[in-house]
């Protein structure tokens, strides 16, 4: 896993699919949905630390973009 997509291709083979209008929004659904997988067993430890890592780094760039946008 290396891309948001590749995370929420992931998730939607469980059936998954989240779309709540906006990224940011989406971004922390998946970061629930994923801990409810991991915690269920359905993953090993190793994609899930990818997972969230990913996750993790396009939160923050999301919150940068709507900062930055937010300035001008």
């Amino acid at each position: 896993m290396k891309t948001l997509y590749d995370v929420q291709q992931f998730l939607k083979g469980f059936g998954i699919i989240i779309y709540m209008g906006k990224r940011l929004y989406d971004i922390e659904m998946m970061k629930i949905e994923l801990e409810r997988i991991y915690e269920a067993g359905l993953m090993d430890k190793l994609l899930y630390l990818e997972a969230e890592l990913i996750l993790r780094r396009e939160h923050r760039l999301e919150l940068e973009y709507l900062k930055k946008k937010e300035g001008e």
